[in-house]
């Protein structure tokens, strides 16, 4: 059996009991089944993972004992920034998931014109909380050992004005009606930002100021897609031009 990886909020000290969270315990103990003395693999988003052992587990939770320290990591040497229109529910969460598995270094939530969830603060923060945990999750599996930034999201326009202000790299927006693709780009010199639009897509004029703030548009080919899938796709893509996919 794969040895599970579990997320910790450390810092993860040699020797010393690290508790689990109700997530984690519950995971390794009613779901896995693990007893006591079984291996683990614990990181805390700082870099490298951690071998370790399942020291305890009851009703008041589990803990894990860190044993030695491994150098292991697996990020992308492009760095990319997922500025991702806030869309529904599973399809959000699919769109985060997959991006954290492609790579990215950081998350960033837009709402824009077209964005159908209307969240007021309390919302906002049990949203921003459940997508954290989404992160983890597909940082535990698929092997990263350092946690992509989930930002705070942010209005299109302050996004924009944000953007515009300084040199950010190279910015791409996702445009069906672009007249190039990523192959027509020149390999970029630095970071990546790409704004993908929630459902329904990005409205004219959020395309228009994007292009007047120097975004760049980009089509992914003739067909339609999804907002949960335009991101993965161009993620891919990405990945495969100029990152370490392939």
């Amino acid at each position: 059996m794969r040895i599970p990886r579990i997320h910790v909020a450390g810092p993860i000290v040699a020797g010393e009991p690290v508790a689990l969270d109700d997530s984690a315990s519950n995971h390794v103990v009613r779901v896995l089944r693990l007893a006591p003395g079984a291996p683990l693999r614990l990181f805390d988003g700082r870099g490298g993972q951690w071998r370790a052992t399942l020291a305890s587990c009851g009703k008041r939770g589990a803990s894990a004992l860190a044993e030695a320290h491994e150098a292991l990591e697996c990020e992308s040497p492009l760095a990319v920034v997922l500025a991702q229109g806030i869309a529904r529910g599973e399809r959000m969460d699919y769109a985060l998931q997959k991006a954290v598995e492609l790579g990215v270094q950081a998350i960033r939530p837009v709402f824009t014109a077209r964005s159908n969830v209307q969240l007021d603060a309390d919302r906002l923060d049990k949203r921003l909380a459940h997508w954290r945990a989404v992160i983890v999750a597909a940082c535990e599996q698929c092997g990263r050992n350092r946690l992509p930034v989930l930002a705070t999201p942010l209005r299109i326009e302050a996004l924009l004005a944000e953007t515009a202000a300084g040199d950010g790299g190279l910015r791409l927006v996702l445009d069906p009606l672009a007249q190039h693709g990523l192959r027509a780009l020149a390999p970029p010199a630095g970071p990546v930002t790409l704004l993908v639009g929630p459902e329904g897509g990005l409205a004219e004029a959020e395309l228009a100021a994007a292009t007047a703030a120097g975004w760049q548009g980009v089509r992914l080919g003739p067909r339609v897609l999804r907002t949960e899938t335009a991101g993965v796709a161009a993620l891919a893509a990405l990945a495969a031009l100029w990152g370490d996919l392939g």
